[in-house]
């Protein structure tokens, strides 16, 4: 016979949820209503949580991140960013992200996917390189131009690690992949979706190298136009 005692667990995540209680607390509450309505004692649902935490604890490192990122932030990592491009000769927004997309690219194919991202270096370190490398090339640039270096930044960082990271053979893209095409009758190794995501990579790191060139002299174009008419 089938039990429905345990379900309660989703409504008290429904309830919670529409009180606006805390989501943690609302999750952890449901988690332990479930267990107990499971015939699970208090102390088995608690070790169940611990168990559960300590085997995913990678996942919560960014938490143990973030405050530091904040901390280097508020203590002039930004400004010391901007700094230091500034004192490069020939330093363009173009070469500065074409130089991250190869170095996010290459990081991700070897499945080190957490190493940067948008939290950990976009924000702190590469919108403000980029930023200051636009300022440097097109001292008339636009708050308007900046906004779309900050965008192309952040760009240039999902195309290196969606492109880059499935040629990483144990990533979960391509477990994904391979678990739908054996559904279907299609029984491949991953190693061969790998080895096809090279030229796939390849071509993604070409066009958006290309699109940052361009970018570079449109922001060149956009600066000079605007000294002219001054």
């Amino acid at each position: 016979m089938i039990e429905y005692g345990p379900l309660a667990g989703i409504l008290v995540v429904i309830a919670g949820f529409a009180l606006r209680f805390n989501p943690l607390a609302v999750v952890a509450a449901a988690a332990v209503v479930t267990g107990l309505l499971g015939h699970m004692s208090l102390v088995q649902v608690i070790a169940l949580l611990g168990k559960g935490f300590n085997d995913n604890r990678f996942v919560t490192v960014v938490y143990v991140v973030l405050p530091v990122i904040g901390l280097l932030e508020r203590f002039g990592l930004q400004q010391r960013a901007r700094t230091l491009i500034e004192g490069m000769r020939g330093a363009t927004v173009g070469r500065l992200l074409i130089s991250y997309l190869a170095f996010r690219q290459i990081l991700a194919a070897l499945g080190l996917t957490s190493i940067a991202g948008p939290a950990q270096t976009v924000r702190p370190l590469v919108a403000p390189m980029a930023e200051a490398a636009a300022r440097k090339q097109a001292p008339e640039v636009t708050e308007d131009h900046i906004e779309e270096v900050k965008a192309m930044a952040a760009a240039t960082d999902n195309v290196g690690v969606f492109f880059g990271e499935d040629v990483f053979i144990a990533i979960g893209s391509i477990l994904l992949i391979q678990g739908v095409l054996k559904s279907q009758g299609i029984d491949i190794a991953p190693i061969h979706l790998s080895l096809w995501a090279i030229p796939t990579a390849i071509c993604a790191f070409a066009i958006h190298a290309f699109r940052l060139h361009r970018f570079d002299r449109r922001l060149r174009a956009a600066s000079a136009a605007r000294e002219t008419k001054a």
